[in-house]
């Protein structure tokens, strides 16, 4: 293995840590999903890091990456909505907005044949505050309990991100297929 390849390993790692995380949040061990979760961050921060250091981005680690990142969002979701600490229906909100970008963007590969993934600014303000309200729950059921204005504040805000990233996606995806059917119909001159 070449250096070049220690930030999709990492991001690997990173995926393979959802099935400890999902199986303390079962068995409750709030403090030890803490320490696995803060652990995920970290390895996202530093594959980000050794990504623009030293320039070892990879097509595959720009399709990892964030798959990772969705692949343990989802699970820690679920699982947490399995155990009562969140509600169905924001799983189902979470879950929609990822078929929602998922849908488009293989439907835009489909028809142009290219795919660059960029991150929207609001689906990180979203990721982040998707992490922070289910931070706020697991703290809240087994470390210190959280007032219910906060967690319930957290929920709101989360609905508000996820429903805004998720339309901010359908508008960039339809305004990219619109401008690349429009390049192939009247090509520059």
């Amino acid at each position: 293995m070449s250096l070049r390849q220690l930030p999709n390993t990492i991001t690997l790692l990173r995926i393979a840590l959802t099935v400890p995380i999902v199986w303390a949040l079962l068995v409750e061990e709030y403090g030890l999903v803490l320490w696995l979760l803060l652990l995920a961050g970290l390895s996202d921060a530093l594959d980000g890091w050794l990504v623009r250091r030293y320039g070892w981005y990879t097509r595959l680690g720009g399709y990892l990456d964030p798959l990772a990142d969705k692949i343990l969002v989802v699970s820690t979701y679920f699982t947490v909505a399995w155990t009562g600490l969140l509600p169905w229906w924001l799983v189902a909100l979470v879950v929609a907005r990822e078929v929602i970008i998922l849908s488009g963007a293989l439907a835009f590969r489909a028809v142009t044949r290219s795919l660059e993934m960029q991150p929207l600014f609001i689906s990180k303000v979203n990721t982040f505050m998707q992490i922070v309200l289910v931070l706020s729950v697991i703290v809240s059921a087994g470390v210190l309990s959280l007032p219910a204005w906060y967690l319930d504040g957290m929920l709101l805000l989360v609905l508000f991100t996820t429903v805004s990233s998720g339309l901010a996606y359908v508008v960039a995806w339809s305004r990219k297929a619109f401008n690349h059917g429009r390049a192939t119909v009247d090509p520059p001159r």
